[in-house]
């Protein structure tokens, strides 16, 4: 069923299409910003297309602006919902509520808000633990799903020991520094531009837009929403226990893991091996840790069949 957004208003503020650089020829005139009040929460959705309902859900530190790229293409067979998560962009910044199982129920509400009860759902980085939650916790509602650029779902695959290899330890030491909570928010107020700027370096792949990186950083100009922003890791240890528990339920859903070839690369799909029955795993060439940003065409390439296949 597709979405009547006729109630749900337009923002016209940083954040919403009509502000984002540098969008894809004709853009704005299939997407449109949306505000909904779902849960509790209310929540910025970029949406357009028609067909089976998809949901993207972004990565750290992005914003729905990760999906520009593939957007276009995936609205001519999908309803497709571009969400910012809770604390990040235009949706609301709560002080708590950032585990994965609050986090999907936000999603579960988006979606019955917007009249859709079956779907798809692709999740990138953070999105990918958000979206394997929503698969887990609700299997009645997800179709499908497709996960980019973790190595399996943490809790549900063993965490890495503390030292670890260099290039391993560059990307992932901002997990255990973006749980300090309150010292990594004043540690990084001000610098950034260097500490978000250094993510975006370190992650492999040819680098993004400089436009791109500056609207990204630009999310997080303000003391809400650099604690909202942060949010998911202050809760990394409830999320870590919800999963304990997801992993003696392992889905029954077709997934689809994707790796970039300069980032984690088929250590996607091994752990996702450890979470559900019916795994195919890609790997996209020329693609870093922002794979719908540096190989778009590559992994629409993949998409496609997999979001189609009628089995």
């Amino acid at each position: 069923m597709n979405a009547d957004f006729g109630p749900f208003p337009v923002p016209d503020a940083r954040g919403a299409v009509s502000q984002a650089p540098d969008l894809p020829a004709g853009f704005a005139d299939k997407f449109s910003s949306r505000m909904v009040e779902a849960g509790g929460l209310r929540q910025h959705v970029v949406v357009g297309g028609n067909g089976p309902a998809l949901l993207l859900v972004h990565g750290w530190p992005e914003s729905w602006y990760a999906w520009r790229l593939v957007m276009p293409t995936l609205a001519q067979s999908h309803s497709v919902i571009a969400v910012d998560q809770r604390g990040i962009g235009l949706t609301g910044k709560p002080e708590d509520g950032y585990d994965a199982g609050t986090l999907a129920g936000d999603l579960v509400a988006l979606m019955d808000e917007l009249g859709h009860e079956r779907f798809s759902v692709f999740g990138h980085d953070t999105g990918m633990i958000i979206g394997y939650a929503l698969a887990a916790d609700y299997p009645e509602r997800v179709s499908r799903l497709v996960v980019a650029e973790i190595p399996g779902p943490p809790g549900v695959v063993p965490s890495p020991p503390l030292f670890v290899p260099k290039p391993l330890n560059d990307k992932v030491w901002h997990i255990p520094f973006n749980r300090a909570g309150m010292v990594a928010e004043q540690l990084i107020q001000g610098r950034e531009d260097i500490y978000f700027g250094h993510e975006f370096a370190t992650q492999g792949g040819r680098p993004l837009p400089e436009n791109a990186i500056r609207y990204y950083i630009g999310n997080f100009s303000d003391e809400r929403s650099l604690r909202g922003g942060l949010g998911i890791y202050r809760d990394w240890d409830v999320t870590l226990a919800q999963n304990e528990t997801r992993a003696t339920r392992p889905l029954q859903i077709p997934v689809l893991a994707v790796g970039g070839a300069d980032s984690w690369a088929e250590h996607v799909g091994e752990g996702m091996q450890h979470a559900a029955v019916d795994v195919q795993s890609v790997v996209i060439a020329g693609a870093g840790h922002w794979v719908a940003e540096q190989a778009p065409e590559e992994l629409l390439g993949v998409l496609g069949p997999f979001l189609t296949a009628r089995h």
